[in-house]
């Protein structure tokens, strides 16, 4: 990378004494060189009315269909997708074909990614092809290169198997990521279970299905010790569980995506399926409960929940139709404009340090002398998502033609830089 400078941007950073300090920052191969109130100049010269800086976001939840299903998303396509919604770093999860659950299929995903842009972390499967049945070789992963275990969007049915797992994980403190639900209660279930469910016929998934995991995974974490996180929870219940959890010493933390602090259930009243995801939306009240939950601290992390789907498995009949729906590339743009309760620099946390505290990953500095791992953006820019911006190999989101406001300018991380426009 050449010499970059970005111009005149406020820095973004709580934990650190220029936080709220507008300054320009001169970056020669990948190093934080200077920072300076003056205008400094470089080859490539990033600049615009209100812009922000921080350390480089983290996404935490990252579907890709590499390998097996390269056609929804590769590694590539996820890193360039990555890229361009501001992130410097994504975790992926092992529900590929097959699933991520030998130390060779965590080498694979490590060397096919290595030196990119977007680092790269798997998560590996906690259990033999996802089916919560038997333990996948942990310490082998781990070694490889595994930053945390689950079984991605299957859940841990087998409390024995979860026991076992939280005592076999705790001599190398590594991260379990648990998806909480119970499939007997959600069997079948289209969408949250309410007054819409009802009125558009479509059987309802209750949020009971979440919560009644959520208890018993914190009974066994009180009984075993060791840690959890919940990933993408869609329960005030389940918050209020988590937070009393957290009051009690017990080592839980839990992330929500984006798309349940902004979307509601009545929204599928349309019947668009790139609406149709697992856990469900949920209701407007519960999103005003949800911001709570994160102004206070209960939740930790924001992610996008990326779940990349080709047109065949989403243009079919709302109950035929696969859950999920993509989000690198809008996640900051969409908690942004639904934002009126958070201060953007604790929104940023959500996205920056707090998953890397989780994961045990270090966090970058904006300093003189660090590595620049950066991510420069405008929560003010207005603008439309079309299909043409999208990066990604797959479409299914319902913001297509929406107007949102906030976007990465660029990204910078291991001596390159993408400019985003």
């Amino acid at each position: 990378m050449s010499s970059i400078v970005i111009r005149s941007a406020e820095i973004i950073d709580s934990t650190s004494e220029l936080h709220g300090a507008i300054r320009s920052i001169l970056i020669e191969d990948g190093i934080i060189k200077k920072i300076s109130e003056k205008e400094l100049n470089a080859e490539t010269v990033i600049q615009g009315k209100g812009l922000k800086v921080s350390i480089g976001w983290l996404d935490m939840r990252v579907s890709t269909g590499d390998p097996g299903h390269e056609h929804r998303e590769d590694l590539h396509s996820a890193c360039e997708a990555a890229a361009h919604g501001g992130y410097t770093g994504i975790v992926t999860l092992p529900n590929t074909t097959p699933p991520v659950q030998t130390k060779e299929s965590v080498e694979y995903i490590r060397s096919k990614t290595r030196n990119n842009l977007v680092d790269v972390y798997p998560v590996a499967s906690l259990t033999i092809n996802n089916k919560g049945e038997e333990l996948t070789e942990i310490l082998d992963m781990h070694n490889a290169g595994a930053i945390a275990f689950s079984d991605g969007n299957k859940p841990i049915w087998h409390s024995d198997l979860l026991l076992r797992a939280l005592l076999y994980m705790q001599p190398i403190d590594s991260q379990l990521i648990v998806h909480a639900e119970d499939k007997y209660l959600s069997h079948g279930g289209q969408m949250n279970e309410g007054k819409t469910s009802t009125m558009l016929g479509l059987k309802g998934i209750p949020k009971i299905s979440e919560e009644i995991i959520v208890e018993r995974d914190l009974s066994l974490l009180t009984y075993t010790g060791g840690k959890i996180h919940f990933a993408h929870l869609s329960s005030p219940k389940s918050f209020e569980l988590v937070k009393d959890a957290k009051r009690r010493g017990l080592k839980v933390t839990c992330d929500i995506a984006a798309y349940q602090l902004a979307l509601d259930d009545t929204l599928l009243a349309t019947f668009d399926t790139n609406l149709k995801v697992n856990p469900p939306l949920r209701t407007r009240k519960d999103i005003d409960q949800f911001w709570k939950y994160l102004a206070d601290g209960t939740i930790d992390v924001i992610v996008s929940d990326h779940q990349p789907h080709d047109t065949e498995s989403k243009q079919l009949e709302f109950d035929q139709a696969e859950f999920g729906m993509i989000g690198l590339e809008t996640t900051f743009s969409l908690i942004n404009s639904f934002n009126s309760k958070v201060e953007l620099s604790k929104l940023i946390e959500k996205i920056t340090k707090a998953p890397r505290n989780i994961l045990g990953i270090a966090i970058p500095q904006i300093k003189e002398g660090a590595v620049a791992n950066l991510t420069v953006f405008d929560p003010e820019h207005q603008w439309t998502l079309t299909e043409g911006q999208l990066r990604s190999k797959s479409v299914n989101t319902p913001l297509l033609g929406k107007n949102i406001k906030g976007r990465a300018v660029a990204v910078i991380n291991n001596n390159q830089v993408t400019l985003i426009s």
